[in-house]
């Protein structure tokens, strides 16, 4: 049996958290099924107060996922679901994403995400290997390299 995962990364602001990095990854954010959606409402599965609108589309409040554009539906696709949880991050990230920089330097690409609202953590280096820590804009730890 073969498995497949999905990264999931909890937030306070999920549709946020979902656009940042889906313009960090130059990856697509997933479109809401109108379908489902509604029906969900009309069943009584979910509330109004569920829905908000976002870029102009109606999608669920507290949930987005991100994929590579070529995969957007696919099933197996690399996916990350951005989810909104009411506690606040408290300590360091166990797990966290490393950004493979194939086209940039760290040092190109540590500004153009500061200017996005990425923060700068620490360098480091293992053997040949070196790279930023950083965090998005909710503190969640990242390396690039």
């Amino acid at each position: 049996m073969a498995y497949n995962i999905q990264i999931c990364v909890d937030c306070t602001h999920a549709l946020n958290q979902a656009d940042w990095w889906a313009e960090t990854l130059k990856w697509a954010r997933e479109p809401t099924d109108q379908e489902v959606l509604q029906s969900a409402l009309d069943q009584g599965l979910a509330s109004p107060t569920d829905v908000v609108e976002h870029h102009g589309v109606r999608v669920w409040g507290d949930v987005a996922a991100i994929c590579p554009p070529d995969q957007v539906g696919r099933r197996g696709r690399l996916r990350i679901l951005f989810q909104t949880v009411p506690e606040p991050k408290t300590v360091k990230d166990r797990i966290h994403l490393d950004v493979i920089l194939d086209d940039m330097a760290k040092e190109e690409a540590r500004p153009r995400l500061e200017q996005r609202g990425a923060t700068f953590l620490y360098e480091a280096s293992q053997g040949p290997q070196s790279w930023y820590t950083m965090a998005d804009p909710e503190g969640n730890e990242f390396c690039i390299g």
